[in-house]
This record gives structure tokens, sequence and C-alpha cells, in this order.
């Protein structure tokens, strides 16, 4: 826990810089405009589909049609947000992440050599899939959402996993060697998930929600970076390379 707010903490100071806010807006920007353009065009459309399909159809036969009317608009507007959450946690995988990277490979972690493999490609291609995951499991586990509670609680989840899912990886790419990412993966596959759920979390705070995906991508390279900094100093002199030459 002490490791997730130190990151969380670094996190915060970074946004000290400039360029590092500006890195930080622009994936805001593009989610809050996706998500007006869904709501303004599409969230009526989307509730009505909604009330069309079982359960909502049964709540209405029992008498409920306002039950069913509150739910279908809550679901359209959960999946409006999701959308335009998953737009922009791509957005920060793929484009924002590796400026950010590299911003702080330059100033904090300049004692960290990169001994993996910086593939633009790998990177994408891990994005995109969780990207598909996530949506396929929002969609499998929609019917969990007529539990009290579960409704909030399946969404945080959802998007804690996508955020270990892409960023972890994506943060340390680079840097750690195929062995070194292998041992951070396994002993830090909990805290990665508890970090992902922090920035869930902050993602449903009304206007700083929108800053989320791009501050959960600073917070994964922060986390990972100094988790790897700290495997390299347990390793034996020599086993792994702590900087260049």
């Amino acid at each position: 826990m002490a490791e997730i707010m130190l990151a969380l903490a670094r996190t915060f100071a970074s946004l000290r810089c400039g360029r590092v806010w500006l890195y930080v807006l622009t994936p805001a920007l593009c989610a809050l405009l996706l998500t007006i353009a869904l709501a303004v065009w599409g969230l009526g459309w989307l509730a009505e589909q909604l009330l069309a399909l079982p359960p909502m159809t049964w709540l209405a036969a029992w008498g409920l049609g306002w039950l069913a009317t509150f739910l279908a608009w809550l679901g359209g507007w959960l999946a409006i947000f999701a959308v335009a959450y998953l737009v922009a946690s791509l957005l920060a995988a793929i484009v924002i992440l590796p400026l950010l990277l590299k911003h702080l490979s330059e100033t904090e972690y300049r004692d960290l050599a990169m001994l993996g493999r910086d593939s633009f490609v790998a990177a994408t291609l891990n994005s995109l899939g969780a990207a598909l995951l996530f949506v396929l499991l929002w969609v499998l586990t929609i019917p969990l959402w007529l539990i009290p509670g579960l409704s909030l609680v399946v969404p945080l989840l959802l998007m804690a996993w996508l955020n270990r899912r892409t960023f972890a990886y994506d943060a340390l790419s680079a840097h750690a060697g195929e062995e070194e990412w292998q041992v951070l993966s396994a002993r830090h596959k909990g805290p990665f998930l508890l970090l992902g759920l922090c920035m869930a979390l902050l993602a449903h705070v009304p206007l700083l929600g929108l800053l989320a995906p791009a501050l959960a991508a600073l917070a994964f390279v922060h986390y990972g970076l100094e988790s790897l900094r700290r495997l390299r100093q347990e390793a034996l002199p020599g086993e792994w390379q702590s900087g260049h030459e």
C-alpha cells in the first residue's frame, strides 16, 4: 500500500510541470467532447432500445414502468460513460503514455536503463486487446446491474481491470527485460489491480474523472518504474544493469 501511495503522490507532484498538464488534458478534452456528442445524439435512442429489452420489459409488465425507465436511462448514461472512458484510455495508452514515459525517463528515472523492447505495435495490440475484452465483459455483466449495489461495483471492477491490463504492461515494456517483467507482473499483480481501482474511483468524481485515464497512465508509469528500480537494487551486482555506463 505504501508503494501505491508513493506512486499517487508522485503522480500529483508531476502535475507541477506544464508539459504533463498538456498530456493529461488531451484525453480529458476528447472524453468530454465524446460524452457530450453521445449524450445529445444517442442517449434517447439508447434508452429506448434498453426499454424494449428484458428485464426492462418485465418491469413494465409488472407495473414498474417508472423503474424500467429509470434503469434504461441510467444504463444509457453508464454505457456512454464507458465508451468515453474506453476511448480516453486507448488514447492515453497509445499516445499519451509514451510521451509521459519519455518525460519521466529523462527526469525522475534517469538511472533506469531501457532493457525491454520498446514496441509501439506490441503496446498498441495490448491496449486494443484489453479494450475488446473490456467491452465483452461489460456486455456479459449487464444482468448483474439489477442486483442492488452491483451497478456501481461491477463498472468499478471492470475499469480497475482495464487500467491494470492496459497501463501496467505499457509502462514497463521499454525498460523491463522479459525476466524482469515476469517477476514484476507476478509480484505486483494485486497492487497493480488496487492502483487501477484507485484510478477507477477517481473516474467517478465529477469533472476530475475526465482526467482519470491520463492520470492512470502517469500513476502506472511511476509505480512501474519505481518497482523496477527496487527490483534491480535487490538483484546481485551485475545481474541487471541499473544504468548506462
